[in-house]
C-alpha cells in the first residue's frame, strides 16, 4: 500500500486544482448569458475547452478523495478519528462557505434598496433571481443542504452546490472508515468504496436520467462518483511504479494530461463521455503522485502555480459574486461603447473584460484566503475543540 506522502507530493496536486479553478472561473464568464449580450465578439475565450470546462468539477471530487484518503494510508487509518476528521472539514469549508453566503445576501439587500429608491430597474433576469434566492434556499444554503435533492435549481452562491455535495461525502467517507475500524478490516475502506462509487454511478444513470454528468440538483451522487474513484486511486498507486524508465513516467503523464485536456474539449459533442472524466483525472493525479520527479510535476511546482492552488477554493467561492458585478459594469459600459472597443480589434473588449475579471478574482481570492479562509479554519478549531487539533494544513 502506499506510503504517506510527503509535502512534496501535494504540491502538483495543489497547483492542478488551482488551473482546474481557473478554467472554472473563466467557464462562468464565457457562458453567461449577460455578457453573451453585451458581447457578441469572444474571440479566442469561444472555444470548446471554456464551454466544457465545468468538467473539472468531477476533478475537484476526484482530488479530494485522493487528498483526504491520503491523510490516513500510512497509518492504515488506525489513527482516524470521526469527531476531529469532521471537525477540521468543517473549519476547512464553512467559514468561508459562510461568509460568502452573507456577502451575497448584504449585494440582493443592497439591489432591492437601490430599486425601492429607483435607481436601478429590475430585468427580466433580475426577477427569476428573486425567486431562486429565497428564505428557503438561503437556509438550504447554511446547513450545506442544496446539493442534497432539497433544491431543484441553483441559489445565492451557485458554486457552493459542489462544497454541499463534498461535505455529506465527507460524512459517509468518515462512517465507512469507523466502519471498517470496528470489523478490524480496512481493506472494506476499499471495497465500500467501489460500492459507493458504482452506486453514485448507478444513481445518475438508473435513478436521476442523467445522460450526463453536468448536473448540480442531487449533485452529491456525482460526487459520490468522482471522490470514491479518487479514494481508490491510492489503492493502485504504489511504489512499483518507479520500476518504469524516467521517458516511459514523462510520457504517461504528458499523455494523460492531453488525453483530460481533449476529453474537455470533446466532450460537448456526446456529453456521455463525461462519466470517464473521473478515471481519465484519477490516472493523471495518479501518475503524479507515483512519478513525482518528472517534468509536469516540476512544472506543476512552480511558485506562481503553488501560490494559485493555496487560494484554488477562495477563487472557486468568490468567482461567482465578482461574475454579478462584472456583468453590472458590462450593463452600465453598455453594448455601445463595448462596440467601440471591438472595432479597434474583434473580441477585444471581451478579452479586456475577462483579464479585469481573473485579475479581481484573484485579488478578492487573495484577501479571503489570508483573513477569513485559514484565520475561519483556525478560529473553528479553536471553538470547538476540547484538545489541541493541527491546523488545517494548505494542503488539504
Amino acid at each position: 500500500m502506499l506510503a504517506h506522502q510527503t509535502k512534496a507530493h501535494y504540491v502538483p496536486l495543489d497547483s492542478v486544482r488551482g488551473l482546474a479553478a481557473l478554467c472554472v472561473v473563466v467557464h462562468h464568464f464565457v457562458g453567461s448569458d449577460p455578457l453573451a449580450a453585451a458581447l457578441p465578439h469572444r474571440a479566442w475565450i469561444d472555444v470548446a475547452f471554456f464551454h466544457n470546462s465545468w468538467l473539472f468539477v468531477d476533478l475537484f471530487f476526484v482530488l479530494s478523495g485522493i487528498v483526504i484518503s491520503m491523510s490516513y494510508v500510512q497509518s492504515e487509518f488506525s489513527e482516524f478519528d470521526f469527531r476531529t476528521f469532521t471537525l477540521r472539514r468543517i473549519a476547512r469549508i464553512y467559514p468561508l462557505h459562510i461568509v460568502m453566503l452573507f456577502a451575497f445576501l448584504a449585494f440582493r439587500l443592497m439591489r432591492l434598496s437601490l430599486t425601492e429608491m429607483g435607481l436601478l430597474h429590475f430585468s427580466t433576469n433580475e426577477s427569476a433571481d428573486l425567486q431562486v434566492n429565497n428564505v428557503y434556499s438561503f437556509v438550504a444554503n447554511v446547513f450545506l443542504l442544496h446539493a442534497m435533492g432539497v433544491l431543484d435549481y441553483l441559489s445565492w452562491n451557485g458554486p457552493s452546490w459542489s462544497i454541499s455535495a463534498e461535505f455529506y461525502t465527507y460524512i459517509v467517507f468518515a462512517g465507512v472508515v469507523v466502519l471498517a475500524q470496528r470489523l478490524g478490516y480496512i481493506r472494506l475502506v476499499y471495497v465500500l468504496s467501489a460500492v459507493l462509487a458504482v452506486l453514485g454511478a448507478a444513481l445518475i444513470i438508473f435513478v436521476l436520467k442523467n445522460e450526463t454528468l453536468d448536473f448540480q440538483t442531487n449533485g452529491f451522487t456525482r460526487c459520490f462518483l468522482g471522490f470514491f474513484i479518487g479514494v481508490l486511486t491510492l489503492r493502485f498507486v504504489t511504489g512499483r511504479g518507479r520500476a518504469v524508465s524516467p521517458l516511459v513516467q514523462s510520457v504517461c503523464q504528458i499523455g494523460l494530461a492531453a488525453v483530460a485536456v481533449v476529453l474537455v474539449c470533446v466532450v460537448g459533442f456526446d456529453e456521455r463521455l463525461s462519466f470517464v472524466a473521473p478515471v481519465v483525472f484519477a490516472a493523471l493525479l495518479g501518475s503524479l503522485m507515483a512519478f513525482p520527479e518528472r517534468l509536469l510535476p516540476k512544472l506543476l511546482s512552480v511558485r506562481p502555480l503553488v501560490w494559485l492552488g493555496k487560494r484554488s477554493y477562495s477563487i472557486y467561492m468568490v468567482h461567482a459574486l465578482v461574475l454579478v458585478l462584472i456583468q453590472y459594469f458590462a450593463r452600465g459600459v453598455g453594448p455601445a461603447r463595448l462596440q467601440m472597443v471591438d472595432n479597434l480589434l474583434p473580441g477585444l473588449a471581451a478579452s479586456l473584460l475577462l483579464a479585469v475579471f481573473v485579475v479581481a478574482v484573484l485579488a478578492l481570492s487573495n484577501f479571503t484566503y489570508l483573513r477569513v479562509e485559514m484565520p475561519g479554519s483556525r478560529f473553528v478549531l479553536r471553538l470547538f475543540s476540547r484538545r489541541a487539533v493541527p491546523s488545517v494544513a494548505a494542503a488539504e
